[in-house]
């Protein structure tokens, strides 16, 4: 059978690439990475997947007119939801202290958004899934910080980091999610879509 389709995943996140490519469905699906740097500015009376629903659907614009017929452009943004405040990736690294010593003995939520975008339409699907820390000591933090400097991540954490295996007691919804993609629903949205 043909491939007819190509799906362009525009994301520099190695976490999220590394899943499409686990999801192996290069028998019906070509795949590439295409890149293009937007400015992450949302409205603020957006709130929760409000924000990351915006987000995900501007990186999608950001192609606007650029796309062919056989083409689906997969876009996503992650953030984590404490207290009602957006926490993406931090400044800086005294930041990173700050956001860390939030979600210490609390919960928050971790909200994923994904932008799947061709010719014909766009679609936007988001998942969210609850986190809850135990305490973390100011040393663990400066530790987590110091060997794995996770700047990259929304809320200054890896779920699968060490502080993921020593800080987390628990967690309800879908794990990949919190790394950055909720495999499960993009996985089925791509094969009952274009399958």
């Amino acid at each position: 059978m043909p491939k007819i389709h190509k799906i362009i995943l525009a994301s520099g996140s190695p976490r999220r690439q590394q899943f499409f490519k686990d999801f192996d469905l290069k028998e019906h699906f070509d795949f590439e990475i295409r890149l293009k740097e937007i400015d992450e500015i949302y409205p603020d009376h957006l709130k929760a997947e409000e924000i990351t629903n915006y987000l995900a659907e501007l990186k999608a614009k950001a192609f606007d007119g650029e796309l062919l017929e056989n083409e689906i452009l997969v876009t996503s943004d992650t953030l984590v939801w404490l207290n009602g405040k957006a926490l993406g990736k931090p400044k800086d690294y005294s930041d990173a202290v700050i956001i860390l010593k939030s979600l210490s003995n609390a919960t928050h939520e971790v909200i994923t958004s994904v932008c799947f975008k061709t010719i014909a339409k766009t679609e936007t699907i988001f998942e969210v899934t609850k986190v809850t820390f135990n305490s973390l000591s100011e040393g663990s933090i400066r530790y987590y910080l110091d060997n794995y400097k996770p700047f990259d991540k929304a809320g200054a954490y890896g779920i699968q980091d060490w502080i993921g295996l020593v800080g987390i007691s628990k967690i309800e919804g879908s794990y990949t999610n919190v790394v950055g993609l909720p495999t499960e629903k993009v996985y089925n949205y791509l094969t009952r879509t274009f399958l």
